[in-house]
């Protein structure tokens, strides 16, 4: 063999040996890349409430772990749906990523016709928070009892009107099940929204209103709204005089709101399990609990695997109410 030619297969060699070198190097940091842009939070309401204070309570310490800036984006309107479909549509490398509303993600399948997105174009993250809900009313309802309240709209058929935050929101789909479990029938007046509805019922327009607890707190406290019970398990650190359903005497009826971390379905499974790990870190910070403990919200992380099981049991429980009452949104 020639000498130019021992020369070019060493030269061939020590060529393959680098870039097999190389490879090995930069594959992990390939893998490891993410996040290499902003990170944005989509948030299917409008500013205020409980699903954007999630997100705010989130981004910040979020922000700081990842070494990226976490933008919250506010895509309010369709009932969700405008948000959910623009992040199913999102590119697969968790830089968008979905603040999912319990009564979006497991309540609309039910109501709508025909939706822009299901839930398997969803890959659950983590739980963030849920929040209790208030059953709130005008100082002029002549209650002061939930079992004065429900025994005058037993007693007034129809004559009691009630806000939403739209058709097929959890306050309507939750006040319609309050109905269904104490035996009384209100009208339904939808909004589009908290705060369009929070001004109707301080206005007296509308008498009742059932809620997460931000947004009437402080009008309950101040006594421009009374407030009969709160729908979950434990009373309200920000309400503690007011009563649990069970307490008060309805204790076959609870309701609770949560929110929810979710991404593109495809996302590589490591991006996932970062994210995840990230957001458990964030949520444990002085600062989100501080955020939470202000607004009323309670922090409940759970992972993946936990978060996909309680999509199922909720989808499953709401479809039943929702067919039960005929509840449509379209």
């Amino acid at each position: 063999m020639s000498l130019p030619h021992r020369a070019f297969l060493a030269t061939t060699a020590a060529s393959a040996a680098t870039l097999a070198l190389l490879a090995a190097t930069t594959a992990p940091a390939h893998a490891q890349a993410w996040p290499s842009k902003p990170v944005t939070l989509v948030v299917p309401n409008p500013p205020g409430g409980v699903v954007d204070t999630s997100a705010r309570l989130l981004s910040d310490p979020l922000s700081r772990l990842l070494g990226q800036t976490v933008i919250v984006e506010n895509k309010g309107g369709g009932s969700g749906n405008i948000a959910y479909q623009q992040v199913a549509l999102a590119p697969k490398d968790g830089h968008m990523l979905l603040i999912s509303y319990s009564a979006y993600h497991v309540g609309n399948p039910s109501m709508f016709s025909k939706l822009p997105w299901a839930q398997k174009d969803f890959a659950p993250v983590a739980l963030l928070t849920a929040a209790t809900n208030v059953v709130a009313a005008h100082p002029s309802v002549p209650a002061n009892t939930l079992k004065e309240f429900i025994a005058y709209a037993k007693a007034n058929p129809g004559k009691l009107n009630y806000a939403s935050q739209g058709n097929g929101s959890l306050s309507h789909v939750g006040t319609a099940l309050l109905e269904q479990t104490a035996g009384f029938e209100m009208t339904h007046v939808p909004y589009k929204g908290s705060g369009p509805a929070i001004q109707d019922v301080l206005g007296g327009q509308v008498q009742v209103f059932m809620t997460t607890p931000p947004s009437v707190m402080g009008h309950v406290q101040a006594g421009k709204l009374k407030a009969f019970a709160v729908t979950g398990k434990t009373r309200h650190p920000g309400l503690p005089n007011v009563p649990t359903t069970a307490e008060a005497g309805l204790g076959n009826f609870e309701l609770e709101a949560w929110v929810g971390l979710f991404a593109p379905a495809g996302t590589p499974p490591a991006v996932v399990q970062q994210l995840t790990e990230k957001v458990k870190a964030a949520l444990a910070t002085p600062e989100a609990k501080a955020m939470a403990d202000r607004t009323g919200i309670e922090i409940r992380y759970l992972g993946p695997d936990a978060l996909a099981a309680l999509v199922t049991r909720e989808t499953d429980y709401w479809g039943q109410v929702i067919k039960a009452r005929n509840i449509r949104a379209d």
